[in-house]
């Protein structure tokens, strides 16, 4: 941080966060080529702070580089059809020796606690086990899949006694049967099916790529699975890598899991930039949308107070009273952002029912370049419309040639309705406007 004070508002911008992911379980999927990386000691480090949080954590990790570099080393070749793997015997023992050896390596990672490092004090507790049940793909258009499976079951009462025990669980890709076989599964598939048994509350993937919209480079901070089953739908130009991640994005939404992340591994403390900053670095995706405008409710008004007070101090909005919003909260409408509220006025009907004031038009400063503003006002006038008004009021100091632009006409205290001119303040001879709506039928 450039200066202590900007350190100060970062943490405390986080805090949020930290509170609501505190006893939320969360699956975390990475495959076999971050493992290989000399920077993912820094990402264990950052397992370990969540951790250290109080985040339940289920670590699901990818074993192909691995697996496909002791094939190698036998002189061997595996065969693929439909982008899975054919695991006959011989590869299966390579998938053995792989996932035994990169788990071995994770909980040593886990394990570490010296003195002036990350990992100082930590003691992280970590579980593996047969919590994967799983049966063979068997012979799909003629080709017989053999040691290649799929997921059965999870042992979710079981994962659960060992997150309640405050340790870290380690999932490889394998699965087992109750014949005492063993399967080679995706690890994408095994981290969704938990997330799904566990009812987690984020399952997020470390991907090879981002998640970008069509045809650009860049990524889309947040969709709907409506949207993302679209974008699949008329998008096929998607690699087949982020149409596997999406489908099972989807699925996990679909069956119950809060939210999915996407982001790109490549980038350093990439769970910590998109878990404990407003909007992330990767993408969000949920079944209901994570910004929403809608009225407000009582629960809202210590979020508006906070929206409204640095604009009330710079004299910019009229000073509201928690009573006061109390009172009128059913009067407002609000955009809320993953539980902040970042967009927020107001619509007072007077008691000449052909009238109306706009009032507290406000957004967020991080967020004021996104047409937020537009948004509620475009709200506003459509609510006008449905209740058949004629003339909306708008008192404002600085933002006279805003409402301007959207076709307000400027006025004067004495054509003010008589319920409004009570209102109005001398002393912050606030510019008056108004709107014909009957122009816009």
């Amino acid at each position: 941080m450039e200066t202590p004070q900007a350190f100060v508002t970062w943490f405390r911008n986080s805090s949020p966060y930290i509170h609501a992911h505190r006893n939320r379980t969360f699956v975390i999927n990475f495959g076999g080529e971050a493992v290989l990386l000399n920077e993912f000691a820094h990402f264990i480090h950052d397992v370990a702070l969540l951790r250290s949080l109080g985040i339940r954590l289920v670590l699901v990790y990818g074993i192909r580089p691995q697996i496909d570099a002791r094939l190698q080393r036998k002189q061997l070749q595996s065969a693929f059809k439909n982008n899975l793997r054919i695991t006959d015997t011989a590869t299966l023992e390579c998938v053995k020796e792989a996932a035994g050896t990169v788990r071995v390596e994770i909980e040593a990672l886990l394990s570490m606690g010296l003195t002036n490092s990350p990992m100082a004090g930590a003691k992280i507790k970590v579980a593996s086990g047969n919590f994967v049940t799983a049966k063979p793909l068997g012979v799909i258009e003629g080709t017989d899949f053999c040691h290649t499976g799929v997921v059965r079951r999870i042992d979710y009462v079981g994962i659960h006694q060992q997150l309640d025990q405050n340790n870290v669980v380690l999932i490889s890709p394998l699965g087992y049967s109750p014949s005492g076989d063993i399967f080679n599964l995706a690890a994408e598939d095994v981290a969704t099916e938990v997330a799904i048994a566990l009812q987690a509350q984020k399952l997020i993937f470390l991907t090879e790529e981002d998640c970008c919209v069509p045809d650009s480079d860049k990524t889309m901070q947040q969709i709907t699975t409506h949207e993302a089953k679209s974008l699949l739908k008329d998008c096929p130009q998607l690699s087949a890598y982020t149409s596997r991640i999406l489908n099972s994005a989807i699925q996990s939404c679909d069956r119950g899991v809060e939210r999915v992340h996407l982001i790109n591994r490549r980038q350093d403390g990439a769970l910590l930039l998109e878990l404990f900053t407003r909007d992330g670095i990767g993408t969000l995706i949920s079944s209901a949308e994570f910004e929403t405008l809608r009225p407000a409710n009582l629960d809202d008004i210590g979020g508006i107070l906070e929206l409204i007070k640095p604009l009330e101090q710079q004299g910019i909005l009229a000073k509201r009273s928690r009573e006061k919003l109390e009172m009128e909260i059913n009067d407002y409408i609000v955009i809320e952002r993953d539980g902040l509220i970042i967009g927020c006025t107001a619509f007072h009907l007077l008691k000449n029912h052909d009238i109306a004031v706009m009032a507290c038009l406000a957004v967020h400063i991080d967020y004021q370049k996104g047409g937020r503003g537009h948004r509620l006002f475009e709200y506003l006038l459509n609510k006008a419309r449905l209740q058949n008004l004629k003339k909306l009021f708008v008192l404002t100091t600085q933002t006279t040639h805003w409402f301007i632009e959207r076709g307000f006409l400027t006025s004067s205290v004495e054509t003010l309705p008589d319920e409004l001119k009570s209102y109005y303040n001398p002393q912050r001879n606030s510019k008056i406007l108004y709107k014909e709506l009957s122009k816009m039928l």
